[in-house]
C-alpha cells in the first residue's frame, strides 16, 4: 500500500506521523511526504532527516497534483481542502485527516469539497458531518495525534536540557494566531510567574507570517526571561509539551481541547485582541468564525476574563487539578473520540480494507 501525505503546512505533520509510524510498524506499505517550499525549508529538511522520511518538494498545489497523478498511490492524505480532488480521484483515493479539534466553524467547512473518506474524532462529530453531508463518507476513528502520549511513548520535553527547572511546575501557554490573547499579555508577564517554568508554543503563523509580526516581537521578547522556553518553528509538534506541562493557558486553540482530553487543567483566556472588523456591530463575524458548540465547549476550562485573574487561577488549578475532572472527562469523547491509543491502527485497518 502506497500512501502520500500532503504537508502544505509543517503543523500537519504531528497528525500524520502516528499513522505513518503505524504503517511501518505493521509492514503495511510505504509512504511519501510532499512538502511545499517556503521560508523554513532548512528546518523542514532537518525534520525529514530526523524522521527518515521519503519526501518530495513542490512549489505549489499544481506541482503537487502532477506528482499525485504520476504516482497513482492508493491513498493521498490532506489536512485541509485541496482544489484538484476530481483529478486525484481518477488515479487515487483521498483522505482528510484534520490537524486540530478546536471550536472553529472551519472544522466542518473543510468538508465542502469531499475526499473519499474523512476520519473523524468521536461519534458526535461524525453524526454532525453525516447530517451536513449525507452523501459523503465519515469514519469515527478518534484523534491519532494523541496516540504517542496515551501509549506512553518517550515523547516528553526534557526541561533540564533547555535550562528549565524540573522541580518546578510547568505552564504551557499555547495561543492561536487569531483571535489571539498574545497582545493582551504584559511585556513582563513571565516575571509574575517566576515560580513556574513557562513553555510558550505559539501557532506556526505567529512566527512565520508578516501579518502577525507584532505577535512575533512579543514572543521574542518573552523568550529572554530565564524561566521561559519559546518553541520555535523546529518545535513543530505540540505533543512533547502536552506530555510535559502541568497546566495549559490558551484561547480558542485546538491545544486547549487536546490538553483537556488528557484530563489536565486548562485556563481559557476570554480576553482577545480582535480586529476592528470583528468588534461592535461586526461582532457577528467573530461568532460566525466559531462553531455552534463554542459556548458549550467552554465548560471544560476555567475562564480568565482578564489577564489580572491568571495568577490566582493558575495557583488554584495546580493545587486542585481535579476540580473540573468530571467535566473534562465527559467532554473528552465528544471532542477527541476514543482515547485508547489505537486510533492510528484503526486508520491503517480502514485503508487496507478499502
Amino acid at each position: 500500500m502506497h500512501l502520500i501525505f500532503d504537508v502544505l503546512h509543517l503543523y500537519y505533520l504531528p497528525q500524520y506521523l502516528p499513522v505513518y509510524h503505524q504503517l511501518i510498524k505493521q509492514n503495511a506499505g510505504h509512504a511519501t511526504f510532499v512538502f511545499y517550499h517556503g521560508i523554513h525549508d532548512e528546518i523542514i529538511q532537518s525534520i525529514i532527516e530526523q524522521e527518515q522520511l521519503n519526501y518530495l518538494w513542490v512549489d505549489n498545489e499544481e506541482q503537487a497534483l502532477a506528482f499525485y497523478q504520476s504516482q497513482a498511490a492508493d491513498w493521498v492524505f490532506f489536512a485541509n481542502s485541496f482544489p484538484y480532488l476530481d483529478n486525484i480521484h481518477k488515479v487515487s483515493k483521498s483522505v482528510q485527516l484534520g490537524h486540530g479539534i478546536g471550536p472553529k466553524a472551519s472544522y466542518y467547512q473543510k468538508s465542502d469539497t469531499p475526499t473519499t473518506v474523512r476520519f473523524v474524532e468521536g461519534s458526535y462529530r461524525t453524526k454532525r458531518f453525516k447530517t451536513m453531508y449525507p452523501n459523503d463518507t465519515f469514519i469515527d476513528v478518534g484523534f491519532c495525534k494523541l496516540d504517542p502520549i496515551i501509549n506512553n511513548e518517550p515523547v516528553a520535553f526534557a526541561l533540564a536540557d533547555h535550562q528549565l527547572d524540573p522541580t518546578k511546575k510547568t505552564i504551557l501557554y499555547a495561543p492561536t494566531f487569531y483571535p489571539s490573547s498574545i497582545e493582551c499579555f504584559p511585556k513582563d508577564w513571565p516575571n509574575a510567574f517566576k515560580q513556574y517554568n513557562i513553555i510558550i508554543k505559539p501557532h506556526y503563523f505567529s512566527l512565520s507570517k508578516e501579518k502577525y509580526k507584532a505577535q512575533k516581537a512579543l514572543l521574542l521578547h518573552w523568550q529572554k526571561f530565564d524561566n521561559v522556553y519559546l518553541a520555535d518553528v523546529h518545535d513543530y509538534s505540540l505533543i512533547p509539551f502536552l506530555a510535559t506541562a502541568d497546566i495549559l493557558i490558551s484561547d480558542a486553540s485546538s491545544a486547549l481541547f487536546e490538553f483537556a482530553a488528557l484530563n489536565k487543567p486548562v485556563i481559557w483566556c476570554d480576553f482577545l485582541k480582535l480586529r476592528w472588523s470583528y468588534r461592535g456591530i461586526f461582532s457577528f463575524r467573530f461568532k460566525k468564525r466559531m462553531d455552534q458548540d463554542y459556548g458549550e465547549y467552554a465548560n471544560i476550562a476555567v475562564h480568565a476574563k482578564t489577564y489580572k485573574e491568571l495568577a490566582t487561577l493558575v495557583e488554584e488549578q495546580l493545587s486542585s487539578p481535579k476540580l473540573l475532572e468530571k467535566t473534562r472527562l465527559s467532554f473528552a469523547e465528544k471532542l477527541a473520540g476514543r482515547l485508547d491509543g489505537k486510533v492510528s491502527e484503526r486508520i491503517i485497518q480502514y485503508l487496507q480494507n478499502n
